[in-house]
């Protein structure tokens, strides 16, 4: 057993799987001498060395352009981009190139590229650097898009990702970097592309992911409190979504609350309340119910950035007006 932060946890991950593969190599902004933005990659370049340690210039679509040519050509790299806001710049790349070189080659070309990205709210970075684009990624065919809560999901899922034959977006929520958990070496960790469960509950569905796990967790056992008995899904992949998983639990409750910090208007929440509506609506008891982040750009200071955000208080009053 040991105890692991998120961070070191992606750390691990990168490390091993370098160690076990030569073709695996890091590239990014600062992720060298600098260790990476949120030192996710500090000691990494002592131990490997700048050609497997990567620093690049601050030239989004250049860099991940590099690492689509590379996996192209039989590596397998990682790369880090500082922020999610930066991936805008690389947009072409991702969505151009990355998503579409298997379909437009018939099969003949896989771009085995993990594309690693800083992410949400909650550190006054304010509006530039707090977004939640996972839905925007998750909306691209061709993508795999996945978004660990826990810090056994970082470790696994993260290696999961660069053994996987096709482009891997990784989502790592900025808040979730300090949060530490003891992992065991025999812990049975689900394929990434797998919800899973993490409360199992009769009266009502919270599914989430990410950041906001952990609060609809706390959220859970506020309402258990209160006789509330709540499922918490935790859906960790956003494409391809675990369409059998969201639909048990609402066959098993008949009533869902889907918690996402992207803004509500055409986010995940939105893909995932009409999936239900077209292929769960004979099994709700209630209308679908969301909890998103408000409908402005992330303020900076703190209050206004938490009043913003989802939190547990505001998922607790929306279950409990749901079940009510």
């Amino acid at each position: 057993m040991a105890t692991l932060s998120f961070r070191s946890a992606i750390h691990d991950a990168m490390v091993e799987a370098m160690l076990a593969d030569p073709r695996v190599f890091l590239m990014g902004e600062d992720v060298g001498r600098y260790g990476g933005c949120y030192a996710v990659s500090k000691g990494m370049f002592d131990q490997f060395g700048a050609e497997r340690v990567i620093d690049t210039p601050l030239a989004e679509s250049g860099f991940v352009g590099a690492g689509i040519g590379a996996a192209i050509g039989g590596m397998r790299p990682i790369v880090e981009v500082m922020t999610v806001n930066f991936s805008l710049l690389a947009l072409d790349q991702i969505v151009n190139n990355a998503a579409t070189l298997r379909h437009m080659s018939g099969g003949q070309i896989s771009v085995p590229i993990v594309i690693r990205m800083a992410c949400g709210a909650g550190k006054q970075l304010a509006a530039q650097h707090s977004h939640s684009f996972e839905g925007w990624y998750a909306h691209i065919p061709g993508l795999k898009v996945i978004y660990p809560g826990t810090v056994a999901d970082a470790r696994y899922m993260l290696q999961m990702a660069i053994a996987d034959p096709d482009p891997v977006i990784m989502f790592e929520h900025v808040m979730l970097y300090n949060q530490e958990e003891t992992l065991c070496e025999s812990d049975t960790i689900a394929p990434m592309e797998q919800a899973v469960v993490r409360r199992d509950g009769h009266d009502l569905t919270i599914i989430t992911w990410g950041a906001n796990l952990a609060k609809s967790m706390d959220a859970a056992e506020q309402l258990a409190d209160v006789g509330i008995d709540t499922l918490v899904l935790d859906l960790r992949c956003l494409r391809p979504l675990d369409v059998d998983a969201l639909l048990a639990a609402v066959t098993k409750t008949h009533k869902v609350l889907i918690v996402d910090e992207s803004w509500k208007s055409g986010g995940m929440a939105a893909e995932i309340s009409a999936l239900i509506g077209e292929q769960g609506f004979w099994s709700l008891d209630a209308p679908i119910t969301r909890v998103c982040s408000a409908e402005v750009p992330i303020p900076y200071p703190a209050h206004l950035e938490m009043a913003a955000l989802p939190q547990v208080s505001a998922i607790v009053a929306a279950a409990r007006q749901l079940v009510a």
